[in-house]
């Protein structure tokens, strides 16, 4: 049986992810996104599920920034699954919720839920934690602590805690979007339930040197071939300032003679192109999610 990686503990809503796409396997917790993605290098797993991209917070730095400088892996499908959050206390807590001391979760849970704390509970101090699972179980663990957590249903019910406010995400369209990744030199895996919306690739790109209309040239390779982008967004290269990656999504597959021809005249402008891969996109609003309706976080 295939063994897929994802951050946990137990109760993530990439847990979740993973379960929506890969039905089958054999699910990993690991207690980052990076040893998550080490796992793969050193042969733990055959792949891993880590998130990507939040409609409300955006990207996810710490993995963006993985791939980029330290384990190059290689995507290998896109899981796109609705979030909501959900706001839970241990059942010794649950009357006096609004009175709580402290909360725990994720920052980007914690981020999507600004307007909550801020008008809700004010008073309360927020402590981060390495995923909403996380949060959840240690809350579970602390029945004497006047404290509460952003988790999910899910997550609530695995480790006996209550919600007292659903959905308290500042905006309700929601939704992360994970990626499954592979070590290049492994066998594959894919996706293994339903069907996918479409295709896309994703490249990294770096400038020869930073001059007037240099990126407006690498735009025009994809712009006047026709090939959509579909996020283009940029990162430190981490040696001085004002030097970065660009991180690409295209519509379509690498192979296609129109991209094959955009990356040729990139390379030809002097640019450095790494392909992350290409690779299905998945949208799992219905069936999969629907079984757990009522829970939802980011990680």
């Amino acid at each position: 049986m295939m063994k897929v990686g994802y951050l946990g503990p137990e109760g993530t809503f990439t847990e979740a992810a993973t379960q929506a796409a890969l039905p089958s396997v054999k699910r990993v917790a690991y207690e980052t996104i990076p040893k998550s993605i080490d796992a793969l290098f050193s042969d733990e797993v055959d792949g891993v599920v880590v998130p990507l991209e939040n409609t409300i917070e955006g990207s996810v730095n710490i993995t963006l920034d993985y791939l980029i400088h330290h384990r190059r892996a290689e995507i290998c499908g896109e899981i796109i699954v609705p979030i909501q959050q959900h706001f839970v206390t241990h059942p010794n807590h649950t009357k006096s919720w609004s009175s709580v001391e402290v909360i725990y979760s994720h920052p980007h849970a914690i981020a999507q839920c600004h307007q909550f704390l801020r008008q809700v509970v004010p008073h309360a101090k927020v402590e981060t934690m390495s995923s909403t699972g996380a949060a959840a179980k240690w809350l579970s663990e602390q029945p004497e602590d006047n404290a509460a957590a952003i988790s999910n249903a899910w997550a609530a019910e695995k480790y006996g805690l209550d919600i007292v406010q659903h959905d308290i995400n500042d905006y309700p369209n929601n939704h992360t979007r994970f990626v499954l990744l592979k070590n290049p030199a492994s066998k594959g895996i894919s996706i293994s339930s339903g069907q996918p919306a479409s295709e896309k690739t994703t490249m990294l790109v770096t400038l020869p040197s930073d001059y007037s209309g240099a990126l407006h040239q690498v735009l025009s390779a994809f712009a006047w071939r026709k090939l959509n982008l579909t996020k283009i967004e940029s990162r430190p290269m981490k040696t001085e300032l004002g030097r970065y990656y660009f991180i690409i999504d295209v519509e379509g597959h690498q192979d296609t003679p129109l991209f094959q021809g955009a990356v040729g005249e990139l390379e030809a402008l002097g640019c450095g192109v790494d392909l992350l891969g290409s690779y299905p996109c998945f949208s799992y609003v219905a069936q999969a999610v629907k079984e757990t309706q009522n829970y939802g976080s980011s990680f």
